[in-house]
């Protein structure tokens, strides 16, 4: 069974539990060939778990070192800009005292696949900003990377531990999720969707206050100053973002090391808190993603969504009266732009100070993907894209030449006069086109009737009929900015 941590420790009491717990996790590492993989987000948590992990190990000989740990940091591209840093600064001590110290550490950042970026789900498909009951970034930013990693070790070596600094005390849920998986007479439990991969939480029975003492208690073996760490805490919601492996984990939206663009929150209680401590250069991020939460509000649905699913259908939920409710898609693409500039409006005031000067918010390679969703799901002729980044910027967007043989504005131009005289709907028609523009060339070209079907079956009615069919009149929506 693990030793439990006294409630009232003093401090010969708490080196005799750090002895032992030492040793148990020593036993772990030496009971078999799994290799190791630290979920390390720079908060109390995850360094109390690594300071751990790595005093143990470095009690044992050269020849007990067999297994790599890796110790990896989700980067989602929206993390807090000191909270970067401070984990870039971490890594580069972790490498460089392991190979001081001979021990078998190596510093590793995850990151989402371009495709799956916040900025280009949101900009680029339109989804809403995430809120509590649909948290779609979680899944996309945090979990998959991280599960990738474990899987592709799992792929080397057969099967893996990961070691998390997660307790019992953060939430009810989490405390009943890591009990059912819990193994009788074992430290490890079974991950709760990965295959091969065992858990182990060495800390899972400690209280906040405990992890402070540890930490400021006991000097970080890589060289790092645990005073800093709490200074990053200072005045703010005493909270981590720890790896995210599965669902259970609880919102770090008012964490100092949750992501800056978090809309699940109401309010950022942690980014007014460094602005307020003396990082007034954060607060465009601040401005932005208040303006962007402004967004969950229910009644900017009629301004700022389509009336489309993505999957091109209208659907519709009836009302306790009989009436109808409209179930919104995503966000238009008039919007999306709006967002958009916004985000470089952000960006550029956030490079006027000296702090963030280097900062990139929205990188070269997310606008390029937002570009190719643009063009070939909105039907985006006009390439808006090289056209905003330039207004914004002053800067030419870097674009492959002759990358994209499509229509431009004058051709969208008159295609919409076109329409207009036959009543026909312009997506419709813009849809076609592309699709026989894509498979244009091609050998086999047996894909295109299934491509054609696809498109008829959407449902083309013009907004104006979509909104009156729900009882919402049109000319009653005002802009949204």
């Amino acid at each position: 069974m693990k030793t439990k941590v006294c409630e009232n420790i003093r401090d010969s009491e708490f080196d005799n539990y750090l002895a032992k717990l030492y040793q148990e996790i020593r036993d772990v590492y030496l009971a078999d060939s799994r290799p190791w993989v630290v979920g390390f987000s720079g908060g109390k948590d995850s360094t109390a778990t690594l300071q751990l992990i790595w005093s143990s190990l470095k009690e044992l000989r050269p020849e007990q070192l067999t297994k790599q740990v890796f110790v990896i940091s989700s980067d989602t591209f929206v993390e807090t800009p000191v909270i970067v840093n401070h984990i870039h600064k971490a890594h580069e001590l972790i490498d460089k005292c392991a190979k001081e110290q001979q021990l078998p550490f190596k510093a590793i950042k995850v990151t989402p696949k371009i495709s799956d970026t916040f900025w280009v789900n949101i900009v680029g498909r339109g989804y809403p900003a995430p809120y509590s009951r649909f948290r779609w970034c979680t899944d996309r930013l945090k979990i998959e990377p991280a599960n990738k990693f474990i899987t592709d070790t799992v792929a080397i070596y057969g099967e893996v531990v990961v070691v998390l600094g997660a307790r019992f005390s953060e939430s009810a849920s989490r405390a009943v999720s890591m009990n059912k998986r819990r193994i009788v007479g074992n430290n490890l439990t079974r991950h709760s969707t990965l295959p091969n991969a065992w858990v182990y939480t060495p800390i899972e029975e400690w209280k906040t206050l405990e992890v402070w003492e540890y930490l400021l208690s006991y000097p970080s073996p890589w060289s790092f100053d645990n005073e800093d760490l709490k200074q990053l805490y200072q005045n703010a919601q005493d909270g981590d973002c720890p790896l995210v492996v599965d669902k259970t984990s609880p919102s770090c939206g008012n964490s100092r090391f949750g992501c800056w663009s978090c809309t699940v929150i109401n309010k950022d209680v942690s980014m007014e808190s460094m602005i307020n401590s003396g990082e007034k250069w954060l607060q465009p991020l601040l401005d932005f993603r208040d303006w962007l939460a402004e967004t969950k509000d229910p009644s900017r649905k009629e301004e700022i969504r389509s009336v489309r699913r993505r999957n091109g259908r209208v659907q519709f939920q009836e009302t306790d009266d009989g009436g109808k409710k409209l179930i919104w898609g995503p966000f238009t693409l008039d919007f999306r732009k709006i967002i958009l500039e916004k985000l470089l409006e952000a960006q550029l005031a956030l490079q006027k100070s000296p702090k963030g000067a280097e900062i990139i918010l929205v990188s070269e390679k997310e606008l390029l993907e937002i570009r190719r969703l643009w063009l070939f799901e909105e039907g985006d002729w006009e390439d808006s894209i090289p056209y905003i980044y330039k207004k914004k910027t002053g800067n030419d967007l870097e674009i492959i030449e002759n990358d994209w043989a499509g229509m431009g504005g004058l051709e969208l131009q008159i295609l919409q006069d076109t329409c207009k005289d036959y009543n026909l709907p312009v997506g419709l028609l813009t849809e076609l086109f592309d699709t026989e523009r894509r498979q244009f060339g091609m050998s086999r070209r047996s894909t295109i009737f299934n491509d054609i079907e696809k498109i008829l079956r959407k449902d083309w009615r013009n907004r104006r009929d979509v909104l009156a069919e729900a009882g919402i009149n049109p000319d009653a929506i005002a802009s949204f900015d």
